[in-house]
């Protein structure tokens, strides 16, 4: 690229070399995927635009199910048991920012029939109508210019992305108990995080098997696969059409498309870097957040603070009141005395109560009773540890 010319050093468009600016419209394709569910979940999809990396969206095959959350989800009273926690669940309430070692103890309900869906108006949607301006800007632009080359390239590549939207569009389909005789146990669960925290869920069975033991089901609007596979063939030609065009239009326009994803490819960049969250409409669920009695009220989500696994884990069976789910979801060791330590913890729990007051006006509190659980499984250890090795001298003799 000449950016001066050789005699007076006077900057000429005309010697600038551009063609890699079609490169430009293919980049980007981590922050485009990081959001590309949710976002297709927006009718705003069919909207024509620009969009960095529309190839991301033009896979062999769609996914079939929501990405999973690394974790262990228990149901305390209903037996059921999961090895990761489902996308749904952990974006109505999440514990990932809990440090080690805390538990959180929350109130789940559903106030309204209405779905899951993606916020009308949020940041992917401002990234959408960014993309939208641009497209028109520089369609006006090239107009303007009288380049057939641009204004092509900019009719391929906007209605790429609606072509693209509508072979992805889907809606979510969360599960629902079938049969409402009869009675059934509550839908309490405990999600135990890889970093030891624990987030204790106080909710219905309803609830909990909409978000966190049922899969949610993605249902797309273009149902066949072929045809979905022929869909991205098109616009895999129409992706590449919008390129070459690109290439060969006036420099001023490719200085102009240029800037344009430049701008869009940090636009998209930040808000994939934005809590996941902030793109969901969860209105249709009512988080209550609860506490112990020894929580940081002054930490979002109210945590009892641990510093050990064991302290932990006690403080959820707390709340719990039951140890059967600890064994369910490989907890603790399965060893005599963690099952001594678990039947002590349990039978301290049945005389947990709510505080007389609480810490802090409107929220539950549960009061943590007077038991050092560390100290009790040092015992414990020790005294096991003794009678192996007495079993084991006898043994050698």
């Amino acid at each position: 690229m000449h950016w001066l010319a050789p005699n007076d050093g006077i900057i000429k468009l005309e010697s600038l070399q551009l063609d890699i600016v079609g490169f430009l419209a293919i980049l980007g394709e981590g922050s485009v995927l990081a959001n590309a569910q949710v976002s297709t979940l927006s009718r705003w999809i069919f909207l024509p635009r620009l969009i960095p990396a529309p190839q991301a969206l033009m896979r062999p095959t769609r996914p079939l199910v929501l990405e999973p959350v690394p974790g262990f989800c228990s149901g305390i009273f209903s037996g059921n048991y999961r090895d990761n926690i489902n996308h749904i669940g952990n974006i109505v309430c999440d514990a990932n920012g809990l440090a080690p070692f805390s538990v959180r103890v929350v109130s789940i309900k559903r106030v309204c029939g209405d779905p899951m869906k993606s916020k009308t108006l949020g940041p992917l949607t401002a990234v959408l109508f960014l993309g939208f301006g641009l497209s028109a800007f520089l369609l006006a632009f090239s107009i303007q210019q009288r380049d057939g080359m641009s204004i092509v390239a900019t009719c391929l590549l906007s209605l790429l992305s609606s072509l693209i939207g509508y072979g992805n569009k889907w809606t979510l389909q969360l599960p629902k108990r079938q049969v409402k005789s009869g009675k059934v146990p509550r839908g309490d669960v405990v999600i135990r995080y890889p970093k030891g925290s624990f987030l204790v869920v106080r909710c219905d069975e309803d609830v909990a098997r909409e978000l966190y033991f049922a899969p949610a089901e993605i249902e797309y609007l273009l149902k066949h696969a072929f045809a979905y596979r022929i869909l991205s063939l098109i616009g895999t030609m129409m992706l590449m059409g919008g390129v070459i065009c690109l290439a060969n239009a006036q420099i001023q326009v490719q200085i102009a498309w240029a800037g344009s994803y430049m701008l869009l490819g940090s636009a998209y960049w930040t808000v994939a870097a934005l809590p996941g969250k902030l793109h969901w409409d969860t209105s249709c669920y009512k988080v209550t957040n609860e506490c112990l009695s020894d929580s940081n009220m002054k930490a979002k989500g109210y945590p009892s603070e641990n510093t050990t696994f064991t302290q932990a884990l006690w403080k959820a069976i707390v709340v719990a009141k039951t140890t059967t789910w600890v064994s369910k979801s490989d907890a603790c060791p399965d060893t005599q005395a963690w099952q001594d330590w678990l039947n002590a913890a349990r039978a301290c729990s049945k005389d947990v109560r709510l505080a007389d007051k609480e810490k802090v006006e409107g929220v539950k509190t549960w009061e943590v009773p007077n038991w050092n659980p560390q100290s009790y499984l040092a015992e414990l250890l020790d005294t096991q540890a003794k009678t192996d090795a007495r079993n084991g001298a006898v043994e050698e003799v």
